[in-house]
């Protein structure tokens, strides 16, 4: 199987950090949480319930595409890049990227925060990022994977679709 490096997108409570943490274990990259990654003001502006807008995104997307730069090899990053913009930033560091789509119904997602008590991200900011989303387009390399599967069946949903081949067209998955 190919290495290079991936992001793992989606909406706050798609799965996002899970899915990507267990796929770097199963490709034997590195990892990194692009929550992790956040300035303390931006941690601050999302804890208060208000949604980042660009200025306070393209300083966190210049420090993600850093991480993704420095891992040619492979590594996977779990981040919501949902606009278009977002992931060509990410693209000027990577040209070969790859995004995995996290998607679900808004009731999947919502059932799937509320199990994470104490995330900075309040649920209240859910429509934003609904708002805010921007689906894969088929220009992009990539595709789309239904979140409401066990974590094991969404990594071998990707393993599946990349050994095959079919790694590069958005397709929604189920």
């Amino acid at each position: 199987m190919s290495r290079h490096p991936l992001v793992v997108m989606g909406v706050s409570g798609s799965g996002k950090s899970t899915v990507g943490a267990a796929l770097a274990q199963r490709l034997g990259v590195p990892f990194v949480d692009a929550d992790d990654l956040h300035p303390a003001s931006n941690i601050a502006k999302m804890s208060r319930g208000e949604p980042l807008d660009d200025e306070d995104r393209w300083p966190w997307l210049e420090t993600i595409g850093r991480w993704l730069a420095d891992h040619p090899d492979g590594g996977v990053v779990s981040c919501s890049a949902l606009k278009r913009a977002y992931r060509d930033r990410l693209r000027e560091h990577v040209a070969e990227l790859e995004f995995v789509h996290l998607t679900g119904s808004r009731e999947v997602i919502e059932r799937r925060q509320a199990s994470r008590p104490g995330h900075f991200m309040p649920a209240s900011l859910l429509s934003s990022q609904f708002a805010t989303l921007e689906p894969l387009a088929p220009d992009e390399r990539g595709f789309a994977i239904d979140v409401d599967q066990s974590v094991d069946r969404i990594v071998q949903t990707y393993v599946d679709r990349v050994r095959s081949g079919s790694d590069t067209t958005p397709v929604e998955e189920n």
